[in-house]
């Protein structure tokens, strides 16, 4: 018999998981994420991509501030829901809520736990280096990310592969875990296991002031800062310009033979000198234009051989 669930989720990761769940049959009371923004040149109020989705779909919205007052609490129980499934929902789930269902709170996330507990698992396991990652289907308690286990999929990190295309990967295939999970779930037959106590790591939310590339590391360091921060926020670099440094964000990059000064320019080919080896970049965005293949920046923006990138 298919669950009546309450879905919990906010940006582009959640809605594979969404479709998935609505196409399977099961029956969603409603869609709690969060509330619009303002946004683009109007700054016009923008709903989340879940909330478009919810309401492509013709499902009920609902977009509170918080879940810890007793209003929004008796709201949520009043959805006479089986289970909850949170995906990257943004808002703090107090014991009253994760006690609400019957059946539990399922949280899709994205990292092989306990490794990467966190708000930015993508982005860590690529800026570690990390040679595979995937997603974890956990039954929610009230810690961080430190509920049972229930199901995981494993996929490998490509050597050149970005965080933005980690994402896409782990989206589409953590929608699929979290449809064969509730399969279980409905038949009284999915298993949930305690996380391991080792391999605890924790993705600390992404900071500003740690995207700027520093060309004195070694090569595969830069090269795996570049692609973890990649295409948000951006990893980036200044060169130098007429009327004082520009600044350029890097996309893709892969690594490359050649030494010298750290952050020179090696060859024609934008090829950049790190502490230890090389890398060369392959797609850039300078300031306030479109991002870019490096063959057709350079086009535009010569940077002779023996630049000083800072």
């Amino acid at each position: 018999m298919p669950l009546r669930l309450i879905f919990m989720g906010t940006p582009d990761f959640a809605v594979p998981t969404l479709v998935e769940i609505a196409g399977a049959g099961h029956e969603i009371a409603a869609v709690y994420t969060r509330a619009p923004k303002p946004a683009g040149r109007g700054m016009d109020l923008q709903d989340t991509p879940v909330a478009r989705e919810a309401k492509r779909l013709g499902l009920p919205v609902l977009t509170p501030k918080t879940l810890r007052t007793d209003a929004a609490q008796a709201e949520f129980a009043a959805h006479g829901a089986d289970a909850a499934v949170v995906v990257a929902y943004g808002l703090i789930l107090p014991k009253p809520v994760l006690e609400a269902v019957p059946l539990g709170c399922f949280n899709l996330h994205a990292s092989l736990l306990p490794r990467w507990r966190g708000a930015a698992p993508i982005n860590r396991a690529v800026m570690a280096g990390d040679a595979e990652s995937g997603v974890t289907v956990m039954k929610m308690d009230e810690g961080l990310d430190t509920g049972g286990m229930a199901m995981m999929e494993r996929i490998a990190i490509g050597p050149d592969m970005t965080a933005g295309e980690l994402h896409d990967r782990l989206a589409a295939i953590g929608g699929d875990l979290m449809h064969r999970a509730l399969g279980a779930l409905e038949r009284g037959s999915l298993q949930v296991v305690p996380q391991p106590e080792a391999g605890v790591t924790y993705a600390e939310k992404l900071d500003k002031n740690e995207t700027r590339i520093d060309w004195s590391r070694p090569a595969a360091e830069v090269h795996n800062h570049i692609r973890g921060l990649s295409p948000f926020p951006g990893a980036w670099f200044e060169m130098p310009g007429d009327k004082g440094p520009v600044r350029v964000k890097v996309l893709r990059s892969t690594l490359a033979s050649g030494t010298g000064a750290p952050g020179t320019v090696l060859d024609d080919n934008l090829t950049i000198a790190c502490g230890d080896g090389a890398l060369r970049i392959l797609d850039l965005q300078r300031a306030g234009k479109q991002p870019m293949k490096a063959v057709e920046f350079l086009r535009g923006t010569p940077l002779a051989r023996g630049t000083a990138l800072l």
